[in-house]
């Protein structure tokens, strides 16, 4: 028997705010991220987390103090910490012979684990912001996100789906419905090679770009220009942990009012062009209104002329034939 879920009322208005900012919100406030270390955690590990805090802020909270857990066998002090801080990501590294420099992303929903992913960073590749010297973007500027690589479009659920359902959430930052096109400085891409016999899982290539336009000579639009300003991460994946059913469907179901309206009797075929039926009562031909030409027009009037002088011809009774005879 299920127990019902323990009801806070709360003794002010101050502790009422925070209650209801906590609760389900029609439009969720964005993710905040929770950076975390385990209590051995090498020197690549601390680059790569410094340098995700610089590119997630200022929606990222980082703890300087280490956590000693096994999210995999025991979430509970992630969905602890999930629920003191408000926040739904979290990133955790650690480092052990088995796992060297693995970083773990988690998502949660209702402070409760979702799903989890380990990423296991490749320190001989590993470069971070400031080993490239160039100009880095403003805090709190939205990226462009690419991905390429069929891995990350598999029909089927597997660790690089998951990988680039996590990365999107950890990087696209708050929702907006119209950005600037000058605010647009920088690029996170993440590629992955086709998978083969001899390397089954290939690694995930992260790669972060500066955003330059330019005059271009004889040309109204501007000209693109990309440099790589760091961090330039590779990562092989680890343990996965999907997310529960149940758990999936109540978290991707959308509030009363913001379900996509369906339009009625429209369908979209094989190209990809929109067909829609409508549907007409009964007409009525004998009241069509049809175009009168002069042509035609003859034509029915020496018609009418025809079939009136058939209707003309005289049809004698037998009493007037008698008269007439007589």
């Amino acid at each position: 028997m299920a127990l019902p879920l323990r009801q806070i009322k709360p003794k002010n208005a101050r502790t009422k705010r925070y209650l209801d900012n906590k609760g389900p919100q029609a439009v969720e406030n964005p993710r905040t991220t929770l950076f975390l270390k385990y209590t051995s955690c090498s020197e690549v590990l601390s680059l790569v987390l410094k340098d995700l805090y610089a590119l997630k802020r200022p929606l990222a909270i980082k703890f300087s103090g280490k956590n000693n857990t096994h999210p995999f066998e025991d979430p509970t002090s992630f969905e602890f910490l999930s629920d003191k801080n408000d926040a739904s990501l979290i990133a955790f590294a650690s480092h052990s012979k088995k796992r060297p420099h693995c970083l773990t992303l988690a998502r949660t929903f209702e402070y409760k684990v979702l799903d989890m992913l380990e990423l296991l960073v490749e320190p001989d590749t590993m470069r971070t912001l400031d080993q490239f010297k160039n100009d880095k973007p403003g805090v709190g500027l939205k990226p462009l996100i690419t991905f390429s690589g069929s891995a990350f479009d598999s029909p089927s659920a597997n660790a690089y789906t998951l990988a680039a359902s996590l990365l999107l959430d950890l990087f696209k930052g708050p929702d907006v419905k119209e950005i600037e096109v000058e605010g647009l400085q920088y690029m996170i891409h993440f590629s992955v090679a086709e998978e083969t016999d001899t390397q089954p899982k290939p690694p995930i290539h992260m790669r972060t770009y500066l955003l330059k336009t330019k005059r271009a000579p004889n040309s109204t639009l501007p000209k693109v220009e990309v440099e790589e300003m760091g961090p330039r991460i590779d990562f092989r994946v680890g343990r996965i942990k999907q997310a529960d059913p149940d758990m999936w469907k109540e978290a991707m179901r959308k509030p009363k009012g913001q379900e996509a309206k369906t339009k009625k009797n429209v369908e979209t075929d094989m190209v990809g062009d929109q067909v829609g039926r409508i549907h007409l009562g009964k007409q009525d031909l004998g009241k069509l209104q049809t175009r009168k030409m002069k042509g035609l027009k003859r034509v029915r009037e020496a018609e009418d002329v025809i079939d009136g002088a058939e209707e003309d011809e005289v049809v004698f009774e037998p009493e007037k034939r008698a008269r007439v005879e007589a």
